[in-house]
Order: C-alpha cells, then sequence, then structure tokens
C-alpha cells in the first residue's frame, strides 16, 4: 500500500518531527481530555482510529491512562453535527479533534473560537477555517486532504480509462457544504471532455435506493461518486448498488475498491489519521494551533480493481493500468 507523505515547511518540519521526549512533556500526574467530531459512524471509521490510537501510542499517549477521548457520531446526518460540537465544547476538552471534512470543520467552528481544534478536512481556507495554510490563525490547524478538488481528476481517469464515455452521473450530497463546488467543477471538465454530466442526489444513507434508482433510469455510460463523508460511511452499500448496474464507477478512497468496487483515486486516510497526533502533541507541548502550519498530501492513491473489471467484462487500457499505485487482481 503507497503511503501518503505531506508537504510541510521548514517551520513545520520542526515543529512537528523534532519533539522533544513525552516524558519531558507531560506534567506529573496529568490526564488529557480530548474531544472528537466524526461526521460519519465509528464502524466505518474503526481503522482509521485505530491508526489516530496508534498515532497517540506512539507519542506516549495511552487512551484511559494519561488521554481521555470523547467521542460524537453524527452517523452521516449532518444536521446533527452543531449540537454535537456543542457538547464536546460544554464539556471543556484541552482539544478537539475534527473528522469527516468541511461538515464538522464548520460545526465546530461556530461553537467555539478558544478550544485548539485538529481537523482532517477539505479546503479549510476557502472554507475560512484558517487565513492561510502556513498561518493558520486562530484556533484551528490540521490536515487538508484535498478531496474536494480531485473530484475533476476522477472524471478524466474515468474519461482516460473509458474513452468511449460520453455520459457521466455525478452521486452528490446537497447537504454538504461542499457539494456545490464538487458541482461545479466536475459540470466544468465534463464540458471540456465532451461528457455529459447528470446528476443524482443522495443526502443521508436512506436516500441511496432512490438515488441509484434514478441513475438506473438516466442509463449513463459511468458513475463518479463525490468525496463526501456520508458516502465514506455507506463503502459496501455504494459499491454494490453500483456493481448491479454494471457502471464504471470511481471512488474518493482506496476503500472503496478494496471491497470491490472498480476504481479510486484520493489520499491515504489512514495515513492521514495516524499524522494527527503530532499535532496533538505539539499543541500539548505549548504550541498553538495557529501558528502550526496546515499540511497537505504531496502524493495520491490511483488504486484499479482489476478483478472487478473482468467481473464486469470491461477492459482497462494498459496505460492507465500502468499509472496506477496498486492493482488489485
Amino acid at each position: 500500500m503507497t503511503t501518503a507523505r505531506f508537504v510541510v515547511g521548514a517551520l513545520a518540519a520542526l515543529m512537528l518531527i523534532a519533539a522533544p521526549c513525552v516524558i519531558e512533556a507531560q506534567p506529573a500526574g496529568k490526564v488529557w481530555r480530548v474531544g472528537f467530531l466524526g461526521s460519519v459512524s465509528p464502524a466505518a471509521n474503526k481503522e482509521r482510529v485505530d491508526a489516530f490510537k496508534d498515532g497517540l501510542r506512539a507519542l506516549g499517549y495511552v487512551e484511559g491512562r494519561n488521554i481521555v477521548i470523547e467521542y460524537r457520531w453524527a452517523e452521516g446526518d449532518y444536521s446533527r453535527l452543531p449540537k454535537l460540537a456543542k457538547e464536546l465544547v460544554a464539556r471543556k476538552p484541552d482539544l478537539i479533534v475534527s473528522t469527516g471534512g468541511r461538515p464538522s470543520m464548520m460545526a465546530l467552528r461556530e461553537a467555539t473560537s478558544s478550544i485548539p481544534v485538529v481537523f482532517i478536512g477539505a479546503e479549510p481556507v476557502a472554507a475560512g477555517i484558517v487565513l492561510s495554510l502556513a498561518r493558520p490563525g486562530g484556533n484551528f490547524t490540521g490536515l487538508d486532504v484535498f478531496s474536494v478538488e480531485l473530484d475533476t481528476k476522477r472524471l478524466n481517469l474515468l474519461k482516460e480509462a473509458f474513452p468511449r464515455i460520453s455520459s457521466v452521473v455525478l452521486l452528490w450530497n446537497p447537504d454538504n457544504p461542499s457539494a456545490l463546488i464538487q458541482r461545479y467543477r466536475v459540470e466544468t471538465a465534463g464540458q471540456t471532455l465532451g461528457v455529459q454530466v447528470q446528476l443524482a442526489e443522495a443526502r443521508r444513507p436512506d436516500d441511496l435506493d432512490t438515488a441509484f434508482a434514478s441513475i438506473a433510469r438516466q442509463r449513463p455510460d459511468a458513475l463518479l461518486v463525490t468525496a463526501d463523508p456520508m458516502y465514506d460511511s455507506q463503502r459496501q452499500r455504494i459499491v454494490d448498488l453500483a456493481a448491479k448496474l454494471r457502471l464504471p464507477t470511481i471512488y474518493q478512497w482506496r476503500e472503496f475498491t478494496d471491497i470491490g468496487g472498480l476504481m479510486s483515486y484520493g489520499t491515504d486516510l489512514t495515513a492521514v489519521y495516524r499524522r494527527v497526533p503530532a499535532y496533538i502533541d505539539r499543541i500539548f507541548k505549548g504550541a498553538k494551533p495557529g501558528e502550526l502550519p496546515v499540511e497537505q498530501p504531496a502524493k495520491y492513491e490511483f488504486v484499479v480493481n482489476l478483478k472487478t473489471a473482468k467481473a464486469m467484462g470491461l477492459t482497462i487500457p494498459p496505460a492507465v493500468l500502468a499509472r496506477a499505485d496498486h492493482v488489485i487482481q
């Protein structure tokens, strides 16, 4: 598995890598309290949360011993996030971790301007979460997974793999604050590529069956599943629904192709979650979140499931396979 590496400036490298030993950093008997806000479900994020905890242990933070983590999960319903964010803030934690992209970040931005927040999100500058990547300012910093910007690249990969496609359905979630940007970028890229972009929306898990029934009626040549935390939480269901329609489909994360999806292009999120504790550690040692640069990925994974392609009777061009970081046989 290709591990995503992250680009940081010289200042970030000094602050996040050259950390003093944990024993020197910990006040005697100190038990840190951390809030954890997620847009989706604990089941969908188990592997990633495990990586997060591994990263904490590597820095000397053991849950139940010198760190307590309170979790809140929206289960794919973004309307619950503001209330959950307020609940965490009311607990007065030392720090809050925000996962699940812009919906969680925006809920926390409204809930607190003082508690340090380390996020995993997308386009934090455009969302008004930070002032800049180099100097975030305020109480937010973290990792920008660049997921929204990659939807255009995913459409390009679909067209390269299947040059004859002339129509693509975009599965999108209008409740996601990034949704209109995603839609605009994909539609613009479609015009350039000569591909008609149709729409199917699903705001909650219960909408997926209806959305795929709409896709079946539209009879597109391919499907692009936008980067959305709720869709990420419904990976197996979406992969199965796409397989029933025998649609060439590209997804945002490798986890989709690992369970039978055709193609994916995006960041290694497990590696991203493992990086979050480095920020937590520095903040606990006195660093201000507004002075810790936001990291961005330097590499993305393009994964092709050749077994799925064969089962669907699809041929992936050798030139496209040669560009894949990983091919599932």
